[in-house]
């Protein structure tokens, strides 16, 4: 069983208040956690207007698998809005007997 951990720290250069923020990070969260069936959520920089810290975790008995998915969550947030800008990812796997 393998255990995926993606970190993934984003700027909002174009937003001028948490509530912009809030909204543009709930739809992002809704769209990839339904794309992908992966869990999601905003776990830093929170009372921050420009930038957030998303976390995502993905469960497979494939350390591949749990690698490939990881990395396209992280590709789709790149690619699918042009007012986010991703500016660093890290992805941890972790494996259990």
């Amino acid at each position: 069983m393998s255990l995926g951990v993606c970190t993934i720290q984003l700027r909002f250069p174009e937003n001028r208040s948490l509530k912009e923020k809030r909204r543009v990070l709930k739809s992002l969260i809704t769209r990839v956690r339904n794309k992908y069936n992966v869990a999601i959520a905003e776990m830093g920089d929170q009372d921050l207007w420009q930038l957030a810290v998303i976390g995502v975790a993905y469960l497979s008995n494939d350390a591949q698998q749990v690698d490939q998915v990881l990395s396209k969550v992280a590709e789709f947030i790149r690619q699918s809005r042009l007012d986010i800008e991703v500016l660093d990812y890290n992805i941890e796997i972790m494996s259990f007997p």
